[in-house]
């Protein structure tokens, strides 16, 4: 079993390498983004150990261009960000588990076999709703052949509502899957954000995909407002 740490801070790195090796692994160690990037790029390897502080390329930007890439080898994210934003924006980038430091190693080796048996996730099917165009894996979103660039929450919630294409979702539907089940933040977080979609999918483009569904929620038009 290949693994491969990207992992700054020396100490840990080989702290990590040491233990992982005497679990059986074969660990290789890159101790910044960029070479970790071109190892994960280059190599085949059954999991990464990724930290998020990373010199040159942290490691949000190396889960991203790897899945951009069609690199699917699971990602375990190491951090000491222990912010549910942060770890919500690892796992909508791409990776597949995280650990917090300080952390046990028991864990990360319980973690990294569980990641190796579920192996590389298939990759996602592409969403489409009339001349919109949503790709989970390449995290890119198109209306017609023009790129739209989002944040990773603006695609978070443009990607649940393509799930439901055609359906009325509600606002809590929206906040347990985009945001947190157990989030208790103003709920009209929700409208800033279907706002600034509609700045962005609809408003250049002449449409209007997404409907307000008086008290009841939002949906988007099954042929992408076109």
């Amino acid at each position: 079993m290949r693994v491969l740490v990207v992992e700054d801070e020396p100490h840990l790195a080989e702290s990590v390498r040491r233990g992982l090796t005497a679990e059986g692994f074969a660990v290789e160690v890159e101790t910044n983004g960029e070479d970790g990037l071109w190892a994960a790029t280059e190599n085949t390897y059954s999991v990464i150990v990724l930290d998020i502080m990373l010199p040159k390329l942290n490691g949000y930007k190396v889960v991203e261009q790897l899945r951009q890439r069609e690199v699917w080898t699971p990602i375990l994210m190491l951090t000491a960000k222990d912010g549910e934003y942060d770890l919500a924006d690892a796992l909508e980038l791409g990776a597949d588990d995280y650990l917090t430091k300080p952390f046990s190693f028991i864990v990360l080796v319980a973690r990294l076999r569980a990641l190796i048996r579920r192996g590389a996730p298939a990759r996602p099917a592409i969403l489409t709703a009339g001349d919109l165009q949503l790709d989970p894996a390449r995290r890119s979103v198109r209306r017609g052949t023009t790129p739209v660039s989002l944040t990773p929450r603006e695609f978070g919630l443009l990607e649940h509502l393509m799930q439901h294409r055609g359906d009325v979702v509600t606002k809590t539907e929206i906040l347990e899957s985009v945001w947190d089940p157990y989030y208790e933040g103003d709920p009209n977080v929700v409208e800033v954000y279907i706002g600034y979609l509609r700045r962005k999918i609809d408003v250049p483009f002449g449409r209007q995909a997404i409907e307000t569904i008086r008290g009841m929620g939002y949906r988007l038009a099954a042929d992408g407002g076109g």
